[in-house]
């Protein structure tokens, strides 16, 4: 079956950097884009970037410039790497593939502090 396991996050001061991991099992993970979400409490989760099957990223207007996605085929990992952070990037952040459905990892926490 389809998984996904997040790791990384944690805590920062404003200005710091923090990047976050998603292995994939269960799919052919290189023909398959791959998404990060996030959801701050008391919000809706919201889409922050995707990474299409041919390595081209696409990103939210609010973590252009800061944060920048990847992925490693041969390791099925997709990384969200986090620069310039500020206190309202704060949320859980899920890993994220679309099939027949959406499927989405456990969640990992960061949290960005003033």
């Amino acid at each position: 079956q389809v998984q996904l396991v997040e790791s990384g996050g944690g805590s920062v001061q404003t200005g710091g950097s923090l990047s976050v991991s998603c292995v994939a099992s269960g799919i052919i993970f290189s023909m398959n884009s791959m998404a990060w979400y996030r959801q701050a409490p008391g919000k809706q989760r919201e889409w922050v970037a995707r990474i299409n099957s041919g390595g081209t990223p696409t990103y939210t207007d609010s973590v252009k410039g800061r944060f920048t996605i990847s992925r490693n085929n041969a390791k099925n990992t997709v990384y969200l790497q986090m620069n310039s952070l500020k206190p309202e990037d704060t949320a859980v952040y899920y890993c994220n593939v679309r099939l027949q459905k959406d499927y989405w990892g456990q969640g990992t926490q960061v949290t960005v502090s003033s």
